[in-house]
């Protein structure tokens, strides 16, 4: 089993837990680019403010951590494996009891249809995964967890491994060396994330 002290010595040193779905057991990650998202930069696209605008979806910060973990470990039509296991879902769902990981959630028509949660350390974010059972529901949390992080002062939201997802949304692509130094950065912050 992860060990609380050892997960977040390791994310201030820029490693992130990974499950491999082939074998099961959990590595630790430290990518050479690293892919965040910009805060003051971010804008949400046409779409997204158009289904704000219409409130189309509630979102809400810290409700259902279980759903929105179990969502995004499950598995989906054009990828069924996943790297988050059943010992990544149990620590995370300790370090949530411990007020450090956070979720945020899209309901519609009062049913959980998306969300993402990551961990704060600090002024950082790390987001860890989000999923969406109804098209924008995730892009939407996403929308409301720059808004929340921008309010409270986080200097950095970082997103990991590149994907398209991500880049669409916004993210990009910084070396190792920079992440280290952005981080150390937000690291110093004191903020309390609600």
């Amino acid at each position: 089993m992860i060990r609380i002290d050892e997960l977040l010595r390791a994310y201030r040193q820029g490693f992130f837990p990974m499950a491999d779905p082939d074998d099961g057991k959990t590595y630790w990650c430290r990518p050479h680019k690293r892919a965040l998202f910009s805060l003051e930069a971010y804008r949400p696209s046409r779409d997204v403010q158009r289904l704000l605008r219409k409130k189309e979806f509630s979102v809400t910060l810290d409700r259902d951590f279980d759903g929105v973990i179990s969502g995004c470990a499950a598995p989906r039509k054009n990828d069924p494996e996943t790297w988050i296991s059943t010992e990544i879902i149990e620590v995370y769902r300790k370090l949530y009891r411990l007020g450090l990981a956070h979720s945020v959630e899209s309901r519609y028509q009062g049913e959980l249809v998306g969300g993402l949660y990551g961990l704060a350390i600090g002024g950082a974010f790390f987001g860890e995964s989000m999923f969406s059972l109804r098209s924008y529901a995730s892009r939407v949390a996403f929308d409301r967890l720059v808004y929340h992080l921008r309010m409270k002062g986080y200097l950095l939201l970082d997103a990991q491994i590149m994907n398209p997802h991500l880049r669409k949304l916004g993210a990009v692509e910084i070396e190792h060396e920079e992440f280290m130094v952005q981080l150390d950065h937000a690291l110093r912050k004191k903020i309390v994330f609600l």
